[in-house]
């Protein structure tokens, strides 16, 4: 019986380029597409989560063992871990420096109201148990960036729950920028990347030192989520609340970042060009009201 030859063994190889943030930003598609490079070896999983793990010895880290993927050719030099929660997670980036501090970090951002409402869909379709819209509102409404777990919530749902938290940018580049050299940080905006997609992926290619695509991979929409979710709806007022909620911080990273947010719902709202019952009307398609 001929029996199939054994995978070749390439030993393993340290992670060296991160995708920090943010989550529902399309970091599944850009990591996706990144790793099918010739150089680029695809990992295990796309997230690691290993720099969020607050039950490890981070005071012994042993990343060789814990922190490396297998090499699956002879000729990948680069594997990274695209594990969005890094760039909000408090002391994420301080263990990132402490491994490497010369990392390339990717990040891409969205619209703060849209990505939260994304988020939302996206535990109500893995998790209906979880909170309604009503309750993902209020269970975790920090008027600024979070700079610990909370003590008195376990880590997971503190994750899952903590979407208001993370839309605090501007704060979270501040912070990133205090931590990492300017120049080790590629940002990109959620619209403008799927919009002209293949220009967006040589900017990656780029930022990591490798050769553009000679062809690009095809634009795959990965983990898009759910068209229909069930619970309560947004309305008109939570919409505009979200917006002045994150209007200082909005002022903060269009500043810092100097990516283009004209065009973002939150700001519309803030500039008085779009009218929040207007976008609440638009988000209401994607939920089913809640038999009674």
């Amino acid at each position: 019986m001929n029996r199939p030859e054994p995978e070749a063994d390439f030993g393993r190889m340290p992670y060296n380029f991160s995708i920090v943030g943010v989550q529902k930003s399309g970091t599944s598609t850009l990591s996706g597409t990144i790793s099918q490079h010739r150089l680029v070896c695809r990992p295990p999983r796309k997230e690691a989560h290993f720099f969020n793990d607050e039950g490890y010895d981070w005071a012994h880290p042993d990343y060789e063992r814990d922190y490396t993927a297998p090499r699956r050719a002879r000729v990948h030099t680069m594997v990274g871990d695209s594990t969005p929660v890094y760039l909000f997670w408090p002391n994420a980036l301080e263990r990132m420096r402490a491994y490497n501090p010369d990392l390339p970090l990717i990040a891409v951002f969205r619209d703060p109201i849209e990505r939260l409402f994304s988020h939302w869909t996206m535990l109500r379709t893995r998790h209906p148990d979880w909170p309604d819209w009503p309750g993902f509102l209020t269970e975790f409404r920090p008027t600024s960036l979070p700079t610990a777990v909370p003590t008195d919530v376990k880590p997971m749902r503190y994750k899952h729950m903590s979407g208001i938290a993370r839309g605090y940018y501007g704060a979270q580049l501040e912070h990133g920028f205090s931590i990492f050299d300017r120049s080790q940080w590629l940002l990109l905006e959620f619209r403008q990347m799927l919009a002209s997609f293949n220009p967006a992926v040589d900017r990656a290619t780029d930022h990591l030192g490798l050769p553009r695509f000679e062809e690009h991979p095809p634009l795959r929409n990965r983990y898009a989520g759910a068209s229909l979710v069930s619970g309560t709806a947004p309305t008109a007022d939570d919409l505009a609340s979200l917006a002045s909620l994150y209007a200082a911080d909005l002022a903060v990273f269009d500043r810092l970042s100097g990516l283009d947010t004209s065009a973002w719902p939150t700001t519309r709202i803030l500039a008085g060009t779009l009218d929040p019952a207007e976008l609440a009307a638009r988000l209401a398609t994607k939920v089913a009201p809640l038999s009674d």
